[in-house]
């Protein structure tokens, strides 16, 4: 419960600089690329909504879930003013109830995973598992290990990440990318992976 209310502080104060009000680049270039199309959208630890608005403009069918209730709430007012329809869910991933029974058949994950406890990383694929199906795509943000900051995000390296997914996932690419955040300064350096579910 205290990850919780940490994460609802940082949302209650501002004080949260990977909430940018701008849709997360990554993202926009996999959709410029047409590698993903319109579809059913699973975005894993969607803060205030923002790139989950975004898809939900483009036309994906999304459902967006965050640990952070206060997050939750200002997400729905977001999409409620530009007119957008996104189910808002709040939960604390991994949870191998959540969805029970749904398919996506593309997830987003904009440092969900990285916040993970490693012991926890198992259930967190078995959860993808069960939420995706062949053919699925998950793009998938992360702090990268090769640049650790006190200020940044949560770190992994490449092999983590790959042992963490190989067994159900084809890695189309792992590339490097700067999150942005709310500092001037240039953001975190980041795992950009996109994987293809076997």
């Amino acid at each position: 419960m205290s990850k919780r209310r940490d994460w609802n502080r940082a949302y209650r104060q501002d004080a949260a600089p990977w909430d940018t009000g701008l849709p997360s680049q990554e993202l926009i270039k996999l959709l410029n690329s047409g590698s993903v199309a319109s579809c059913r959208t699973l975005d894993m630890g969607c803060g205030t909504g923002i790139n989950a608005i975004y898809l939900a403009q483009k036309g994906f069918d999304v459902t967006a879930v965050d640990i952070s209730d206060v997050a939750i709430k200002k997400a729905a007012a977001k999409a409620k003013k530009v007119g957008v329809k996104v189910r808002f869910m709040q939960a604390e991933l991994p949870d191998s109830h959540i969805l029970s029974g749904e398919i996506f058949e593309f997830i987003f994950d904009r440092g969900c995973f990285h916040s993970i406890a490693q012991e926890k990383r198992p259930d967190f694929a078995d959860m993808l598992a069960r939420l995706t199906k062949k053919g699925s795509m998950y793009l998938l943000l992360c702090g990268n290990a090769r640049e650790p900051r006190e200020d940044g995000p949560p770190t992994l390296t490449e092999q983590e990440i790959r042992e963490a997914f190989s067994r159900l996932f084809d890695f189309i690419w792992v590339r490097d990318f700067r999150f942005h955040t709310t500092d001037a300064a240039p953001g975190p350096l980041g795992h950009s992976c996109l994987l293809k579910r076997k």
